[in-house]
């Protein structure tokens, strides 16, 4: 009992000067906290048990009387923080940090309880550095949590297939402080953040970490919308938070297919990013290659070859860069395979597979006009002094023979092996012969590989053909 009276009473005193900072240094929640926070849990196990909280309840109300008469400058416990100062302590009697899934519920609920505390129009400003620590204790826990599918197993309700995730969840309880911070009237909207304001952009971005990592990007769209409206401009903000917020709109911006967008956000991104920060410019560079790439802009060789690119993303985005500028569908689809895994996990497997064929078509039909293309005799006898009015055509029976025979490539179908030709004592006689054999290409001998939908040239193993197709 002594050690939560004493501990009580000093944070007592914090609330009484409005020391936020002390707050924050005094309400610990993760498992390597000093050893005297292990101490009060042993003693607040012992001294009030599970079945009965009223003891805790008095001892708090006790140690944290909400004054009547408060002087100018100081501040009293309000009966939101009393509540919060309750599920905090009780959060240290029943926590087990070995399990997960109720440590995650245990916090849950505090953090919950903070940002009731935190909203009080008077008084909550002070716990804005306890609800940014709390948060991102909560955050990583969520992460931790989502990463393990035989914990997140246990959560699935087979009755209940609209049963949220639990990134989805904590994402709504720190929302709610994001509101809170987001409609404060301390200061003005155009002016230095001040008061709540401060965490606009902090919080904003752990929702959209966690809308991210549980793939529910379209409801960050609140999120967005709401800031674009009230919130400061976010040039007023930390570098940190101006960076990892354009990164999560350049993401939102790409899943929608808004591509100019997406490119200006995660171009800024990454110039306001320092070089030696080498994982934050990787996984900016991560997307913001891909929706230039829609815009036509193809990686350079010197862009790829910077550290934070020279290793994964070079394998992956210059043999893709290579096969658009060659019109390559074999080599942009044997690409996609070796590195489907990569691409799915960052959700850009399926854009990356519909998106950049206009510009493979594009440069498959250049390259063709460039290797058919001839002067015919009597564009030969024009006075080259006279400019030419004949525009240069692209035969399109060129194009569907190039076309066919990239998709008899992406079906298995190689080149015949090379063989010798036969020895003959009159050169004379090898007198060519005329090759009207449909392909150059052979069969594979376990049979022809059939192409997913999302594979062939045109739909999957469906013949180029320069016929309309009947619906």
């Amino acid at each position: 009992m002594t050690l939560l009276i004493e501990f009580l009473t000093q944070i007592r005193a914090f609330v009484r000067q409005q020391n936020g900072d002390e707050l924050r240094n005094w309400l610990l929640v993760e498992p390597n906290a000093s050893q005297t926070y292990h101490n009060l849990a042993a003693q607040l196990r012992t001294g009030f048990r599970q079945q009965d909280s009223t003891a805790l309840e008095r001892t708090i109300e006790k140690c944290l009387p909400e004054d009547d008469d408060v002087s100018e400058g100081e501040a009293t416990p309000w009966p939101g923080f009393v509540t919060f100062m309750k599920d905090y302590l009780l959060f240290w009697r029943d926590v087990d940090f070995d399990n997960l899934l109720a440590a995650h519920t245990l916090l849950s609920g505090l953090v919950n309880s903070c940002g009731t505390a935190f909203a009080h129009p008077t008084y909550g400003g002070m716990l804005l550095k306890t609800a940014m620590s709390l948060c991102e204790t909560m955050s990583r826990l969520t992460m931790m949590v989502s990463r393990r599918p035989d914990l997140t197993m246990r959560l699935r309700n087979v009755e209940a297939d609209d049963r949220k995730s639990i990134a989805e969840t904590s994402a709504e309880i720190i929302q709610k402080i994001f509101t809170t911070c987001l409609t404060d009237r301390t200061s003005a909207r155009y002016s230095k953040p001040e008061g709540k304001k401060i965490g606009v952009y902090m919080f904003a971005n752990l929702v959209l970490k966690l809308l991210f990592a549980c793939r529910r990007t379209q409801l960050a769209k609140q999120i967005f919308t709401n800031i674009s409206s009230n919130s400061p401009p976010l040039s007023l903000y930390p570098a940190a938070q101006r960076v990892t917020f354009l990164f999560y709109l350049g993401r939102f911006n790409l899943s929608n297919s808004h591509y100019v967008r997406a490119s200006l956000c995660l171009q800024e991104a990454y110039s306001q990013t320092p070089a030696p920060l080498v994982s934050h410019r990787h996984r900016i560079l991560t997307y913001l290659i891909p929706a230039n790439l829609f815009l036509g802009r193809l990686p350079t060789q010197s862009l790829l070859s910077r550290p934070e690119a020279s290793d994964k993303l070079a394998a992956v985005f210059a043999p893709l860069a290579s096969a658009i500028r060659q019109g390559d569908f074999v080599l942009y689809q044997h690409t996609l395979a070796a590195h489907e895994d990569w691409l799915f996990e960052r959700g850009l497997l399926l854009p990356l597979t519909h998106r950049p064929r206009p510009l493979l078509w594009r440069s498959l039909a250049r390259r063709t006009f460039l290797l058919t293309y001839a002067l015919t005799d009597a564009d030969a006898n024009v006075d080259p002094s006279v400019p030419a009015r004949k525009a240069a055509t692209l035969d399109l029976a060129d194009l569907q023979t190039a076309a066919a025979f990239q998709q008899r490539r992406l079906q298995g179908w190689h080149a015949p092996p090379a063989r010798r030709a036969p020895r003959t004592s009159r050169p004379s006689s090898c007198a060519p012969s005329p090759n009207d054999t449909p392909s150059t290409l052979v069969p594979p001998d376990g049979g022809r590989r059939g192409c997913g939908r999302n594979e062939g040239l045109v739909c999957g193993d469906g013949d180029v053909t320069l016929r309309r197709r009947r619906r």
